[in-house]
């Protein structure tokens, strides 16, 4: 991988195993909108930074940076560090898995903001993919900060500070539902201290879930998207319908309980565990059926 600075961004060349579509319609963020170019303008960590990449190529491209932010922050948000031929190789020798790696042979588990994720998800409780966006598009217009690049008007996402003074009437103006009571229930709980993301981070998957559901609106599925998208827990295995389904019919001939099912990918899969679902995940929600 050969990394180049260019006017106003960063070019990497030679780079194996991304795609920008894979990599941010996967279904692991939802503040990433593709342009018409085909490159993905997203706001992440207080920054508006712009994606294109060509597999033909090898290359990616990143506009609004320069070499001091690659390295400190986009390296290991786009988890450049990791071998992810490697990780296809190992899970391969699944049947189903290579069938559903041929589909998103790009695609990179981000390594996002904690606090970010967490909303997000708890926003993505019983919805799709566009009301997810636009609730937390709307949050953040109506209690970010403003960032402005190339003549717009963009917003970060809202720290807890900047939430703990709205009341529930103010977060309804989201539009995320019933989920905006647990939205509000977050920011209590991080504003008194009653749960610590960056101490949540350290600790092991089984803790760390369950200090997550502390948060009302947390349950299993979303304790481990956090713990995956956003913590580095790559055994984490979030499991929803589709998944816990998919598990059953090709792995384990049953039907059994979630806890059942987060067990048997940790024996299977070890680390690779939240991999191995990305990949799945994926494939399912392009229509794709397995087998």
């Amino acid at each position: 991988m050969k990394i180049i600075e260019i006017e106003n961004g960063i070019q990497i060349e030679d780079i194996k195993d991304f795609d920008a579509t894979h990599i941010f319609e996967c279904g692991q963020c939802f503040r990433w909108t593709r342009e018409v170019d085909g490159s993905y303008t997203g706001v992440v960590m207080e920054r508006v930074i712009n994606i294109a990449s060509d597999a033909e190529k090898a290359m990616v491209i990143i506009h609004n940076t320069n070499l001091e932010e690659f390295r400190s922050i986009w390296f290991d948000y786009l988890d450049l560090g990791r071998d992810y031929g490697k990780i296809k190789h190992e899970l391969s020798k699944e049947p189903i898995l290579a069938e559903a790696i041929s589909h998103g042979q790009g695609m990179r588990i981000l390594k996002q903001s904690p606090w970010e994720t967490l909303i997000s998800f708890i926003v993505s409780a019983n919805s799709n993919i566009p009301k997810i966006s636009k609730s937390l598009n709307i949050l953040s217009e109506l209690y970010g900060s403003p960032i402005e690049y190339k003549g717009k008007i963009y917003y970060a996402f809202p720290t807890s500070t900047q939430l703990e003074k709205v009341d529930l009437e103010g977060i309804n103006l989201c539009k995320a539902g019933f989920r905006c009571k647990y939205i509000l229930d977050a920011v209590k709980k991080i504003q008194h201290g009653e749960i610590n993301l960056e101490e949540i981070s350290k600790m092991d998957i089984l803790s760390a879930r369950k200090e997550l559901m502390k948060v009302n609106g947390v349950g299993p599925k979303v304790a481990d998207c956090i713990l995956l998208f956003s913590m580095g827990k790559y055994g984490a295995y979030p499991v929803d319908v589709w998944v816990k389904r998919v598990t059953e019919h090709y792995f384990l001939g049953k039907v059994v309980a979630i806890k059942d099912i987060q067990l048997f990918a940790e024996e299977k899969f070890g680390e690779l565990a939240g991999f191995a679902q990305q990949y799945m995940f994926y494939y399912a929600r392009e229509g794709r059926k397995l087998g």
